[in-house]
């Protein structure tokens, strides 16, 4: 599994239930490399996408706690266990953490790769964080982009493999 996330430098990767910031290369990057693919994500994470609606062109995997919860296009599921067992049906295909905190945390003993979109800045309000990859041994950097910028935010794209 693939953990794919953009973090500011503390590993912060939200404020009130959205993004830190708008990146429009990062939200083409997100799109372009899990087209096709699974993706797994918390309730909040699917709520938080246009119209709270699954993406399109994806398996869409759903955790949540309320066992009444429903979407359309969605596979909905109870436990980061049964999303695991869930994915592993779809042995053909590329499978994303997509969020939130939670979701994220708790799947990366799951992940072998994560592509970080590194943003050069400290959001003072956010208010979820992920594990900091470069604190953890078991995490090194592969690869990384060239420094880009939008906006006056200088970011990069970085690719993490467990060794």
């Amino acid at each position: 599994m693939i953990q794919i996330v953009a973090v500011d430098e503390r590993w912060a990767i939200g404020i009130d239930g959205g993004l830190l910031t708008d990146l429009p290369e990062d939200m083409k990057f997100f799109r372009e490399t899990t087209q096709d693919s699974v993706i797994i994500m918390g309730r909040k994470t699917l709520l938080s996408f246009p119209n709270g609606k699954p993406l399109k062109n994806r398996i869409n995997i759903v955790i949540t706690k309320d066992k009444n919860f429903e979407e359309s296009g969605a596979v909905i599921c109870h436990s980061i266990e049964e999303a695991v067992d869930i994915a592993e049906n779809y042995k053909d295909k590329k499978v994303f953490v997509v969020g939130g905190g939670t979701v994220y945390r708790q799947m990366l003993k799951y992940c072998d790769t994560a592509y970080i979109t590194k943003i050069y800045k400290t959001f003072e309000e956010a208010d979820t964080f992920i594990d900091n990859l470069d604190e953890l041994p078991e995490w090194k950097v592969e690869s990384e982009s060239e420094l880009k910028e939008y906006n006056g935010l200088g970011f990069r794209f970085i690719t993490y493999k467990r060794i």
